[in-house]
């Protein structure tokens, strides 16, 4: 069991939700691994949304689920994850971020703290009673560190009576590892 990496914390802990899933998203499409996860771990019938503000993801993106003949379940959006509500409208069963930079790609480029709040806002109202979030942060660099404790400071605003939200980490890493951030919608909100 790997308890070091909290991309495959979030996998393993997002895995169970997804046997019962019909509309999941990945956020943060990147390199398409997450995307990937998603589209293997739901039924033939669910169709995964993936955004990415960067061609070069959702061509690797496209790449992958397409050697894994998986591509046809999966919609990829050239935009950013702010703007989830101009293409869902109904519950979706789960939500994947994986905040940062694209591996391999243009350092410069990262997921900013006002456009992830906003999108993981507007992932909270879709997501489904009973439906899981989840957030991988990378503190490790300065810009990574600003994000992850804007993310933080939201989460930890939110009702509790609404969500249930933990924050997972490896207390025994140098260089301030990755933090996991897990979200569960245990009812409607009320705003």
């Amino acid at each position: 069991m790997a308890v070091a990496n909290a991309v495959l914390m979030a996998h393993r802990l997002m895995r169970p939700k997804l046997r019962a899933a019909s509309l999941v998203v990945d956020a943060t499409a990147g390199n398409g691994r997450d995307t990937l996860f998603l589209a293997e771990n739901t039924a033939h019938t669910a169709v995964v949304w993936a955004f990415d503000i960067q061609q070069q993801a959702l061509t690797k993106t496209k790449q992958l689920l397409t050697k894994q003949l998986l591509i046809d379940k999966v919609r990829l959006v050239l935009d950013s994850h702010a703007n989830i509500l101009s293409y869902l409208h109904q519950p979706v069963d789960a939500v994947m971020f994986n905040l940062g930079y694209l591996p391999g790609g243009d350092r410069q480029i990262n997921t900013c703290p006002d456009t992830t709040i906003k999108a993981i806002t507007h992932s909270l109202q879709l997501l489904a009673v009973g439906g899981l979030m989840t957030i991988a942060a990378y503190p490790g660099y300065e810009h990574g560190r600003q994000e992850c404790q804007s993310v933080q400071e939201y989460l930890a605003s939110l009702k509790q009576e609404t969500f249930a939200i933990a924050c997972w980490s490896m207390v025994n890493q140098r260089n301030n590892p990755p933090v996991l951030y897990i979200i569960e919608k245990m009812k409607e909100q009320t705003d």
